[in-house]
């Protein structure tokens, strides 16, 4: 998975940038109380244990 294919599932599911600093973004939705930080890399692929980290971290099945 690319990091802007990981970016659109995470906005697919109610996630919005809520900081930015550098390629460092933070996504959060309302009635979720933690920040889900991407290192965005744009068309990279993001490596396996991060994705299924992040994916994690935002309560989203694959």
């Amino acid at each position: 998975m690319k990091f802007s294919e990981l970016v659109r599932l995470l906005e697919e599911n109610g996630f919005r940038v809520i900081k930015e600093k550098g390629s460092i973004r933070y996504y959060g939705k309302p009635g979720w109380n933690r920040l889900i930080r991407v290192d965005y890399h744009g068309s990279k692929e993001v490596p396996t244990g991060t994705c299924q980290a992040i994916l994690k971290a935002a309560g989203i099945k694959k």
